[in-house]
């Protein structure tokens, strides 16, 4: 049976490429953005508990309505952002899921989607299998910031959405309060969506605060926000996440998630809406959670010969390598891997067309002090 693919540039993975390399060579595999610690033991008690008094089937397609309300209070606490817990937020499986809805329900057949590169993997299939084309425009390349001469010369009357991902994936680059005014002037006037993903929204150091385009009045109007509970709570494997919207976003972002999954996992809900009921400090002690863990992690390779880039945000690490090799970076995380026993991510898979001088990969951070230990011995071998 001769089949045409939908998705002809998609092939396996970069993360599982590098996942299955590090595996054969009993790697350190510092390259999935995944925890390797558990969540709170209060949500995890949660969930037994939800599971063992029958929270056991079908959640409400649009989300469990306790932890929907929370999600509304933590809004209004974060972002002194007026949220409808009813009809303006959407519990999905997974951010992924989210922002997939998110595109599927407003991008149609010739519709242009302005995507920020580097950007996280999973917006363009996205936008191409519901009929989209993505424009891609650079991030500067010096420190990740938007360039939004880029963005506005980007425009055409064809132009649906524009996807912004701060904390950035995978830069740790974050947006200041200009860049949302900014996109508020350009999108001014225009039928442009913003689809936010703010999934490491939790996850800023250095005292600043996470610039949601909730914040943002005339943005958060035109806006759909996904986020992650995965992220939040170290539970990735759990796959919850949710999406604020307008009513009117949210309606058509409903119809398409009600075929998509219908509805998440029953019990996490139960548990994630108690959680952050009872223990809003375990979200707001997250970037100091985190920046321990940058800092630790940058004090290990300090004496290495890899230049390390400033991380605003995230639990991500780039790195230059331009002092060991010239290799191309998918070329030399293969040598890595084999050479140093230590995983990570090419930065040109996260870009449509990445510079070719440019140097760079990813590590992850969100580990254990051993294995963070153990990759930094290793690399500065090199």
């Amino acid at each position: 049976m001769k089949i045409e693919t939908k998705l002809p540039k998609v092939g396996t993975s970069i993360f599982t490429v590098m996942s299955q390399l590090a595996a054969s060579h009993n790697a350190v595999n510092l390259g999935q953005g995944f925890p390797d610690f558990d969540g709170p033991q209060a949500l995890r008690d949660a969930l037994t508990q939800a599971m063992n008094s029958g929270k056991n089937q079908y959640a409400p397609a649009t989300g469990w309505p306790a932890l929907r309300q929370q999600i509304a209070r933590k809004c209004e606490i974060l972002y002194r952002c007026s949220v409808d817990a009813d009809t303006e937020v959407t519990v999905t499986s997974g951010a992924t899921e989210a922002l997939f809805a998110a595109i599927a329900a407003v991008v149609r057949m010739g519709d242009e989607v302005i995507v920020l590169d580097p950007c996280y993997d999973s917006y363009e299939p996205a936008i191409e299998l519901n009929g989209g084309i993505a424009v891609h425009v650079a991030l500067d390349g010096r420190d990740f910031s938007v360039d939004w001469q880029r963005v506005r010369d980007a425009i055409t009357p064809r132009t649906r959405m524009i996807i912004v991902n701060t904390p950035h994936n995978p830069s740790g680059a974050v947006f200041a309060e200009e860049d949302l005014d900014t996109l508020a002037e350009i999108t001014r006037d225009t039928d442009i969506v913003v689809l936010s993903d703010e999934v490491y929204e939790h996850i800023v150091f250095d005292g600043a605060l996470h610039q949601s385009v909730l914040r943002h009045a005339e943005l958060a109007a035109r806006s759909f926000v996904v986020s992650s509970f995965g992220k939040t709570y170290h539970c990735t494997g759990w796959k919850v996440g949710y999406c604020v919207a307008p009513r009117n976003l949210s309606a058509e972002f409903r119809k398409v998630h009600q075929y998509l999954t219908f509805c998440t996992f029953t019990p996490a809900q139960v548990a994630l809406a108690e959680v952050l009921e009872t223990m809003p400090e375990h979200y707001l002690a997250l970037p100091a959670f985190y920046q321990a863990r940058r800092d630790f992690f940058r004090e290990l390779l300090a004496p290495t010969k890899f230049r390390l880039l400033p991380v605003a945000g995230a639990y991500f690490q780039l790195v230059d390598y331009s002092a060991l090799s010239d290799k191309d970076d998918f070329s030399f995380c293969e040598w890595l891997v084999a050479n140093a026993g230590v995983a990570a991510i090419p930065i040109s898979a996260f870009y449509e067309s990445a510079p070719p001088e440019m140097r760079l990969i990813r590590f992850c951070f969100a580990k254990s002090d051993a294995i963070l230990r153990a990759a930094a011995q290793r690399l500065g071998m090199l």
